[in-house]
């Protein structure tokens, strides 16, 4: 009987390189670019933490034991999730460990001359054997030049090579895909994003408080926050009267920043600038102005209450909580720019702008648990545990009497919702895409061949051979040919 071959164990440092190559090995690479995109897709299924923590809270609410299980695999806070780091991380090294050995490689490639000119040409692509001798070759070395060939000169031969860009263009591809994943965990780390909304006449203040929802990257906190002012003073929207498309959206506002005051407009795509924070202008809708009175007319609540947008006519839901009312009072609240009602339908808004503006609502009585400790939606009352006591609507200028009070519609004023990003990663980010396409473009266009003429006895040899079988080299060996032949 034969003996069985034993295998010896991997030492520790062979072990170690073992899994460092399948690490970085491209197959590797793109298993865990599909991955990281895999881990992604519950964090726009599942409501995050740091982007909308009151639909977390609904959502807990309604679901405890399943938002339990959730929560003990960070499906809350994917992008900040272990194991969404860890791909992250080790796509970052795969990627470093693949790309940068062969870019190296490929440097050196570049700066080397062309290989030495093959014994057996016959057997390589488009051979042809042609009359003439050391005038045909210097006829060669001409055409190469002119069409940028690098050239290796040896004798009686010469070896041609042109196309390295296409190997170029997918390293830069992959070196690009890098210098992005630089760029998100950068924006990442050092970030912040928050928006709030602004009345028309409001001033917003670059401070945690002022925002309705604000997140800042793991490296960073408040601190970081630049010091400016914006005062909301003026806004306008357009729209086609005939399709009811918004055409354009302006802000006008006063800035205050490092001790001067200016005036400044803000539109959707000209952002206000603040080093390297940017104040966008992502959405508007309407704030109707209210007065509500308890029973004894004493005010209990005044001021504008901004309303969240359903359609492009801009019909908005939002309700108005009056918590010093005793008991409290709650409207859900309906509001319409252009207000118009069919007879059997349903009320509506016919265009974005205030034709005929109207609130509609509802007037419920009881506890609006604003001091349960639970965030809660501004634009939504939880009214199961209180008393319904009518149903009203007002246009500008009028009143609404209740047992319990009255509710005036003084006006309705424009409101902006600000977004405030600091991404210090976005350029790298932006150079990254940019770099990334051209180095796919070059990678899907560049050919890269080789030419080599000989002098041999028997005439002058010419032949080629194109990587990867890319057309155009029988073009070129003929064009080549055609060079040679000329004025002889």
């Amino acid at each position: 009987m034969s003996k069985a071959t034993e295998v010896p164990e991997l030492g520790f440092i062979a072990l170690m390189r073992y899994s460092w190559r399948q690490l970085t090995s491209m197959r590797t690479a793109l298993v865990l670019l599909m991955l990281l995109g895999i881990a992604a897709i519950p964090g726009s299924l599942v409501p995050q933490r740091t982007s909308n923590p009151i639909a977390v809270a609904e959502f807990i609410d309604a679901n405890p034991d399943l938002a339990k299980f959730y929560d003990s695999i960070s499906l809350f806070d994917v992008y900040s999730s272990p194991w969404f780091s860890s791909i992250y991380i080790l796509l970052f090294i795969s990627l470093i460990g693949c790309v940068a050995p062969r870019s190296v490689e490929h440097y050196k490639a570049m700066r080397a001359q062309p290989p030495a000119t093959p014994r057996n040409l016959h057997r390589l692509e488009h051979y042809q054997l042609l009359d003439g001798g050391a005038r045909e070759l210097e006829r060669a070395t001409q055409w190469f030049s002119q069409k940028r060939f690098r050239v290796r000169k040896s004798g009686n031969s010469i070896s041609a090579e042109k196309g390295y860009l296409r190997e170029t263009g997918n390293l830069l591809f992959h070196l690009s895909l890098i210098l992005i994943l630089v760029g998100v965990s950068f924006g990442s780390l050092f970030g912040m994003r928050g928006e709030a909304i602004v009345n028309v006449g409001e001033r917003f203040i670059n401070v945690p408080t002022t925002y309705d929802s604000l997140s800042f990257g793991k490296l960073t906190a408040d601190k970081a926050l630049p010091p400016f002012e914006i005062t909301l003073d003026k806004f306008r929207a357009q729209y086609d009267p005939k399709t009811n498309a918004p055409q354009d959206y302006t802000a006008w506002v006063t800035v205050k920043d490092s001790g001067k005051t200016y005036k400044k407009t803000i539109k959707v795509n000209s952002p206000l600038t603040f080093g390297s924070t940017r104040v966008y202008l992502q959405a508007n809708g309407y704030s109707p102005v209210v007065t509500v009175r308890d029973e004894n007319a004493n005010v209990v609540f005044q001021g504008p209450v901004p309303f969240l947008p359903q359609d492009g006519n801009l019909r908005s839901v939002g309700s108005i909580k009056v918590p010093e009312s005793d008991p409290q009072i709650g409207f859900v609240s309906n509001f319409y720019p252009s207000y118009s009602r069919e007879p059997g339908r349903a009320a509506t808004s016919i265009y974005p702008e205030l034709l005929n503006p109207e609130l509609l609502f509802s007037i419920f009585s009881g506890d609006l648990g604003l001091d349960s400790g639970i965030p809660q939606s501004i634009y939504r009352i939880d009214t199961e545990e209180m008393q319904n006591l009518g149903l009203g609507s007002v246009k500008p200028g009028e009143i609404f009497t209740y047992d319990e009070g009255s509710i005036t519609l003084e006006t309705v004023v424009p409101w902006i919702n600000m977004q405030v990003v600091q991404d210090p990663g976005k350029s790298y980010s932006l150079i990254g895409a940019i770099v990334a396409v051209l180095g796919l473009l070059s990678s899907l266009y560049g050919r890269r061949r080789r030419i080599w003429v000989r002098v041999t006895d028997s005439g002058v040899e010419v032949a080629g051979l194109a990587k990867n079988s890319t057309p155009g080299l029988e073009e070129e060996v003929a064009d080549l040919i055609s060079f040679i032949k000329e004025n002889k």
